[in-house]
């Protein structure tokens, strides 16, 4: 990746950069690179969601409804910490389109859950598969141990202050998986 100066390229950069409150520990070098990783992690589906007239959301939506089964539809706004209103729009043309069914609760006929159709299956299978290629890629350039390094920083960059049930259920069966 070549070096960016924008410093260089405009002095008036520089010259509105707030200064840095803590002596300028910050760090950018992270920053930049997940800025730029989450930018092409998420741009591979992006591409493809464009040829539906989906969005990210789209793709947020149909990868927890997928993954988890009767995810229920309140779950499904802790998980994505997105407004009802936000939701329902997306959520009408999945279920318009044919990507996701909405069944009621057994238990509770108030209880919304989501379920992924096939056509729904199909478009995860390839967004992830795109993603996978490019997680696959990025693991090839390190030792075969440091991918659990990888997945401990991400799994640490993740607030568990308030966590939800999906993202309990994920780092439960983190746990079980380290165990076994």
């Amino acid at each position: 990746m070549p070096d960016i100066n924008f410093a260089a390229s405009s002095p008036d950069v520089a010259e509105s950069r707030p200064a840095a409150s803590d002596g300028g520990n910050l760090r950018w070098d992270i920053i930049e690179l997940l800025f730029f990783a989450y930018r092409d992690f998420v741009g591979d589906p992006d591409q493809e969601l464009e040829a539906f007239g989906f969005g990210r959301a789209h793709h947020r939506v149909m990868h927890f409804v997928y993954r988890y089964p009767g995810l229920k539809v309140a779950d499904l706004l802790d998980v994505l910490r997105i407004t009802k209103q936000s939701l329902g729009r997306v959520l009408k043309q999945l279920l318009d389109e044919g990507y996701i069914v909405q069944k009621t609760g057994d238990n509770d006929r108030r209880q919304r859950l989501l379920y992924a159709t096939p056509k729904g299956e199909a478009l995860v299978q390839k967004l992830a598969g795109l993603q996978t290629t490019r997680i696959t890629r990025a693991l090839a350039e390190l030792a075969p141990q440091d991918a659990e390094i990888v997945k401990r920083f991400l799994r640490a960059m993740i607030d568990r202050d308030d966590p939800d049930k999906v993202l309990e259920t994920i780092f439960s069966s983190v746990n079980h998986d380290a165990k076994e």
